[in-house]
Formats: C-alpha cells, structure tokens, sequence
C-alpha cells in the first residue's frame, strides 16, 4: 500500500495485527512536507530480528537506515509493522538487510538511501551487511552510522 496522502494510511492510528512475514504492501508513503530541501532521514533498529533458514534459530541485528527524500518519506508504524514480519521469515542476513533497503527504494525512489545490517555473531563470526543506491548528495550530512565495530554489541 502506498498513500499518496495521509487520509489513506492504513496503519497509523489504527489497530494493526504483527505480520507473520515480511510484506512489501505494508510499507507506506506519505508526501514529503520539504520536498525540494535535501536532507537526511535516520531510522535505528537495534532489535531486529529474522530466523536462520538452516537452523531455525533467531538471528539479531542492529539496522541503521539512512535516506535523503524526493518526494516521498516513509510513514513509520508501516515500516515498523514490516520490519516485524521478519521475525519469523528465514533468509540470510544478507538478503534480510538488501530486502530491506531495495523495498524501500521501490517505494520512495529517494534521491539517496543506505542501509547497514550490524547482526550479531552465528556461528561466532559476526555479519555485516551495506547496500547503499550511489552516492550521497554533496549538499547532506551523512553522519557516521554510530555502531562500533563487533566487541559485544549492545
């Protein structure tokens, strides 16, 4: 579902089941209250979760999404319903974390996104997983992600 204005939203100010799976369809768009002004948008998830397609054991993540607008921003109980419909799909930690970044591009077509999957140790090797769309507009402050390389993440 995309909103093309905010009388549409589906899940803002709404009772919304947690999905059993992550589905692109939740994720919602509002139209961009500067359009035009380049600047940055910061979404921190640092209780992310998914399954192992192997094993079936949870896998844990710190994601830092960063994006500059065009004309559309992310209507935020969407993307944490979507989010949420991770934490019984199986993928690896790579497809969770490009997934994530491609979904939101298709919705928004942003001037610029990244996304940084920190997840935490499997098998004691930890996984650090970058997409990004090019590069980051001149004009922006892109400021470091924050999250230190592994030595006990919390």
């Amino acid at each position: 579902m995309n909103a093309d204005k905010p009388s549409d939203l589906k899940a803002l100010g709404r009772d919304s089941p947690i999905p059993d799976h992550p589905e692109p369809k939740l994720l919602e768009r509002v139209p961009n209250p500067q359009s035009g002004t380049n600047y940055l948008v910061r979404f921190t998830m640092p209780e992310f979760t998914s399954i192992c397609p192997v094993t079936g054991q949870p896998d844990f993540a710190h994601l830092v999404l960063d994006y500059v607008p065009g004309k559309w921003i992310v209507e935020s109980k969407s993307l944490k319903l979507y989010l949420y419909g991770f934490r019984n799909h199986g993928a690896f930690h790579e497809d969770c974390t490009v997934r994530i970044g491609k979904d939101i591009e298709k919705l928004l077509s942003p001037i610029w996104l990244r996304i940084g999957g920190y997840w935490y140790p499997r098998g004691g090797i930890p996984i650090d997983v970058f997409w990004q769309t090019g590069s980051a507009p001149e004009d922006v402050w892109v400021p470091d992600q924050g999250v230190p390389a592994y030595r006990g993440r919390g």
